[in-house]
């Protein structure tokens, strides 16, 4: 069986102020974590989505061994599904869907998900948690037309609700992994149990995402 890793990280942050994915989290960034455990899943081919942080996340982000797909309209809501799917490999039985500002799923999770998919194939797989649904999800290949017509990442949910094709639900331990959307959820994360970060006191919008000191400017910003 082949299996393609997709991990979603074109996904903007307007209310953080700066790109999530760029987060200091145990040691590195948000979706250097997430992208770790991807490859720890010995996925046959990994691709990531990038927004328009790109630039910044390829400064500072370790992305060997995944294809890199810019997807700079997620911003505005659009699908980076759909661009991701043009890469994906033609041997492919599958994709399995992470995301890259949800460091919480781990390679087990995965594993599950994949092993009950894998025989007999099924169309859709969903991982059940204590609380409900959520990521990692199994979309198998001959629902690639559909997943082409999403208008946003978002619009799995929609896709899985639909009730048009048998889906797996396989058991995940714990509470659906927490997503990182707003600086209160990062705040949260970092203060879970067993996690070795401390969150600044400042908000995000005010640590710098590249390398390189910001550039003082003389003019008055707007308001």
């Amino acid at each position: 069986m082949f299996v393609t890793g997709l991990v979603l990280a074109a996904d903007g942050s307007p209310r953080l102020g700066v790109p999530k994915e760029l987060l200091s989290y145990q040691g590195e960034t948000l979706l250097g974590a997430s992208l770790d455990t991807a490859r720890e899943c010995g996925f046959d081919q990994l691709i990531v989505t990038l927004g328009t942080a790109s630039e910044q996340v390829r400064e500072r982000v370790d992305l060997d061994g995944a294809w890199v797909v810019d997807s700079p309209h997620a911003d505005t809501g659009s699908s980076s599904i759909v661009p991701a799917l043009d890469v994906v490999d033609r041997r492919t039985d599958g994709i399995v869907v992470m995301l890259g500002d949800q460091p919480g799923v781990t390679s087990a999770t995965v594993w599950s998900l994949v092993a009950e998919v894998a025989g007999p194939a099924t169309p859709i797989g969903v991982s059940r948690y204590d609380n409900g649904r959520g990521h990692p999800c199994w979309f198998g290949r001959e629902l690639f037309g559909e997943l082409r017509q999403l208008r946003s990442d978002r619009d799995v949910w929609g896709l899985i609700r639909a009730g048009r094709h048998p889906i797996t639900e396989v058991d995940a331990a714990g509470n659906i992994p927490l997503r990182v959307e707003t600086w209160e959820d990062y705040q949260f994360l970092v203060a879970l149990p067993g996690v070795e970060e401390e969150a600044p006191v400042v908000p995000p919008a005010a640590v710098p995402t590249r390398g390189r000191p910001a550039r003082r400017r003389s003019r008055r910003p707007k308001v």
